[in-house]
């Protein structure tokens, strides 16, 4: 078999260079990887296998966790991203499972092997003037049943911070207007409670009693956000509305339901209540008192 062209550096033993060889062959051949895709494995295992040969190593049988692990060291002391270094971890991974699988090592030392964790960058935000100039419009929109809908879905995703998800799953029942909170059922088919406040309260009692008798059909049921239609709103429909909603704020960054939900939370710690502070959009059980605070967001507060 002839190797291909651009390897590497080939610092390494003959019979780890053929190991490398055939594994290029394996992800061009039988994976049907692209020449891109392939080449970077071929880089990211060409520098391991030289690092490992630097350490004394001249079979890949004879490498360790500890050479993939001072590989990985070696290129964050040179300054190499998180996020090049999680590719080469994962590299190391796939090859030492195929390694493995051809009865090259004894065991597959690089499932072990953690990829670096990578920075998760934070999503744009609006200011707080914006959040505010953003419902005000929205609530002036309000002569019609889906601007009623709208205004109500904008307060509770600022308010409560639930995912697209969650808010379409609502039903009516969901909704405790006495203790003014959420029961929505999250991630893992858990239910969990969420406390919102007046201003959210306020806008979905207008869309219950005068915006969605208006657009209920035989396929409502008990949803509690509707679409024109008369089903269960779409989240499609809440992610073009949300936009469409930030997009007539001067300035305002585009964002999404999500973005929406790290303005409130960036709202809610801008006050700095943090005696008795427990969580956000999670499960007020064991929680006396629910303060409200600001543009109708709740913190759930401990004696």
């Amino acid at each position: 078999m002839s190797a291909p062209a651009d390897h590497g550096t080939r610092e390494f033993p003959w019979a780890m260079a053929e190991a490398l060889d055939r594994f290029v062959e394996h992800l061009s051949s039988e994976r049907g990887l692209s020449r891109h895709t392939v080449r970077a494995y071929a880089s990211d295992i060409d520098a391991l296998l030289a690092h490992a040969a630097s350490r004394g190593v001249t079979d890949i049988s004879d490498m360790r966790l500890l050479e993939l692990r001072g590989w990985l060291a070696d290129q964050e002391r040179r300054g190499l991203s998180r996020s090049t270094m999680a590719r080469r971890a994962a590299s190391a991974r796939v090859f030492t499972e195929w390694a493995h699988h051809r009865g090259l090592i004894d065991s597959d030392v690089g499932s072990r092997l953690a990829s670096p964790k990578l920075a998760r960058r934070l999503p744009p935000v609006l200011s707080a003037d914006q959040a505010r100039e953003m419902l005000q419009i929205a609530a002036e929109a309000c002569d019609s049943a889906k601007g009623m809908r709208d205004a109500a879905i904008l307060e509770v995703l600022y308010a409560t911070g639930v995912r697209v998800s969650e808010l379409v799953g609502l039903d009516i029942d969901d909704v405790d207007h006495s203790r003014r909170t959420l029961r929505v059922l999250g991630k893992g088919g858990r239910d969990r409670v969420v406390p919102f406040g007046t201003p959210a309260a306020d806008a979905m009692r207008r869309w219950l009693s005068d915006g969605r008798p208006s657009l209920v059909t035989s396929a409502t049921g008990a949803a509690m956000f509707v679409g024109s239609r008369g089903g269960r709103i779409d989240p499609r429909a809440v992610r073009e509305m949300v936009h469409c909603a930030v997009g007539h704020v001067p300035g305002a960054p585009d964002i999404g339901p999500h973005g929406l939900r790290h303005t409130g939370l960036k709202a809610l710690a801008s006050l700095r209540m943090e005696k008795g502070y427990r969580d956000y959009g999670h499960d007020i059980d064991n929680t006396d008192t629910v303060l409200e605070a600001g543009l109708g967001f709740a913190v759930a507060l401990d004696k």
